[in-house]
């Protein structure tokens, strides 16, 4: 079961440059499929239903760590990407923004038409999460947005965005139909956005002699539904600071990844020949693969793997996002056809991470390490929406970092 809560999502104008938003649908469709392999098809719909996963799939995708532009983007990403391969994966994404979110009844329909699945049933979960979150959660948030995923089997989640009529700030909504008792009483798996304070919401487990009254009036029907959502609160500032992440958990990943002599571990042979800042971002990779919920407290973490395409915390690394999607697509072809070795070995490296953790003690500057990545970034083909990075004037002697 899951947990719901808020979380500040500053609302982002503009699009994503086509150089990442290719390199996204990529990276996005890759760790769809090593899900897929090792966990399956459910376990990619409680991923998207869960609101500190998906912002640290964001993150680790390049898109800004805390703006609302991530549900957008990746869900964009993930349509395109998915879309195509859906008979082959069991997995379907529609509708969209705007009036893509009007076209998901007649999507639900034809894919029924494939499938066999009850069409009407869907539309209805499609509408009425959609209402529920537009009508029955008064919070000042009107819906923009609605994406429902589907897999083969019948089952769905619904990640939806609300956008605020006066602040400028955005809500996002998370639904999972296993968990689903109810539409009318606390059904969603998250929400994020901003706190506006008192709101109506008619689908609180406090509100039922509201409900009650009302659906006397309109002669329908109520049930019950569990309670159990997931809380996360977004700070409103763009860069990422020390108090955004948990160093305990960084620090020893730059540990594993850039002074650890990897070439010692037999189970990381595979990953011989790889640069440490490649190693640092199939980590980070590896983690939204693999990491148990509990990891994803501090989606901020997650955009040390591939930047930020507005520079913050450091721009998009072009060259490393081109070797980790090469690695990885590389590993989730031979796993097709069953050598799963090199996932396996990706795997083993966020192993590694976790096993230093325990007896890590975090000794570094945050700062030092976003300016370290800024002052190389050139190295990396760097690259934000405002251009390439280049090269300091006059470089200055790389300082080393204290982990212990």
């Amino acid at each position: 079961m899951k947990r719901s809560g808020t979380t500040d999502l500053p609302l982002h104008y503009g699009k994503v440059p086509p150089w990442l938003y290719e390199r996204m649908s990529s990276l996005g469709l890759s760790i769809i499929e090593a899900i897929l392999i090792d966990y399956g098809k459910e376990e990619v719909l409680r991923r998207l239903a869960d609101p500190f996963w998906f912002q640290s799939f964001g993150a680790v995708m390049g898109m800004d760590w805390h703006s609302s532009g991530i549900t957008t983007s990746v869900m964009g990403a993930l349509k395109r990407a998915i879309n195509p391969q859906a008979t082959s994966l069991g997995i379907y994404i529609c509708g969209g923004k705007g009036q893509f979110s009007r076209e998901t009844p007649a999507e639900l329909i034809r894919i029924a038409d494939q499938t066999g699945l009850d069409g009407h049933k869907l539309v209805h979960a499609s509408k009425l999460s959609a209402k529920v979150d537009n009508t029955a959660i008064q919070d000042g948030y009107q819906l923009y947005l609605h994406n429902f995923i589907l897999t083969d089997n019948g089952s769905w989640a619904v990640v939806q965005q609300g956008m605020h009529e006066q602040d400028g700030t955005a809500r996002r909504y998370h639904w999972l139909s296993e968990n689903i008792q109810s539409f009318v009483e606390e059904p969603h798996t998250g929400i994020n956005g901003i706190s506006q304070g008192r709101i109506l919401n008619l689908t609180a487990s406090g509100a039922a002699a509201n409900r009650n009254g009302i659906l006397q009036i309109s002669q329908e029907d109520s049930t019950k539904i569990l309670q159990d959502f997931r809380r996360l609160m977004m700070p409103g500032h763009h860069d990422v600071r020390s108090t955004d992440v948990d160093l305990k958990r960084l620090g020893s990943l730059l540990y594993v990844t850039r002074e650890l002599q990897l070439d010692h571990f037999e189970d990381l042979l595979l990953l011989k020949g790889v640069g440490p800042r490649t190693m640092q971002s199939l980590a980070l990779v590896s983690e939204v693969i693999h990491g148990a919920p509990s990891r994803f407290s501090d989606p901020a973490r997650f955009s040390f793997a591939h930047g930020g395409k507005d520079g913050h915390p450091f721009p998009v690394p072009i060259k490393v996002y081109d070797e980790s999607i090469q690695i990885l697509q590389k590993g989730v072809e031979r796993s097709k056809l069953g050598h799963a070795d090199k996932l396996k070995t990706i795997n083993k490296l966020h192993q590694l991470v976790i096993k230093t953790e325990e007896h890590f003690t975090p000794n570094f500057d945050v700062q030092q390490v976003i300016g370290q990545e800024r002052t190389d970034s050139w190295k990396y083909g760097g690259r934000t929406v405002m251009g390439k990075a280049k090269r300091p004037l006059a470089s200055p002697r790389s300082s080393q970092l204290s982990l212990f």
